[in-house]
């Protein structure tokens, strides 16, 4: 697979947190606060813009990051980063443990039943809470809960297929 210049998607800004410039930041690493092992970041503001930021450091606190980004001292520079997200290389990421996956790289992969009916390809994956949910789009979008061996029986990388147990008429 080719990952050249493919980005994971890591947090976003959320607002300030008191006046000297520190930083509710929202995670989605597994730990939160694991994010800031993955630096240099690159911020894309809301407008499209992106910049690269290393040294930011931060803590948990509630449902969010506390964090500090050097030069940023200031709640009005912070209010200006609001809606900024944090990317990284995908390079960047150490590679999954056996039966894990970054959703990104699931992303395009071929969707095929246990019979071989083709479901498309995987568009995108979300979390309900109680799990995951893979999104293949072909004919038409299935929501196929990501639970193995239940229903995700295999993934194969080398092979580009997803391989599921799924009612085609669901």
């Amino acid at each position: 697979m080719n990952e050249t210049g493919r980005r994971i998607l890591l947090g976003r800004i959320v607002g300030a947190f008191g006046v000297r410039g520190q930083i509710k930041l929202e995670s989605w690493t597994e730990p939160r606060a694991a994010i800031f092992r993955y630096q240099p970041w690159i911020l894309r503001d809301p407008a499209g813009r992106e910049r690269e930021l290393d040294g930011a450091r931060g803590k948990e606190s509630g449902k969010h990051l506390i964090a500090n980004f050097p030069g940023v001292e200031d709640r009005d520079t912070v209010e200006a980063l609001r809606g900024t997200e944090v990317w990284v290389p995908r390079s960047a990421l150490p590679p999954p443990g056996p039966d894990e996956y970054y959703w990104v790289d699931l992303e395009g992969l071929r969707v095929l039943n246990v019979d071989g009916t083709d479901f498309g390809n995987v568009s995108h994956l979300f979390s309900t809470g109680a799990n995951e949910v893979l999104v293949a789009r072909g004919e038409r979008e299935r929501l196929i809960p990501f639970v193995q061996p239940e229903y995700v029986k295999s993934v194969d990388f080398d092979a580009g297929v997803v391989t599921v147990d799924w009612d085609p008429e669901f």
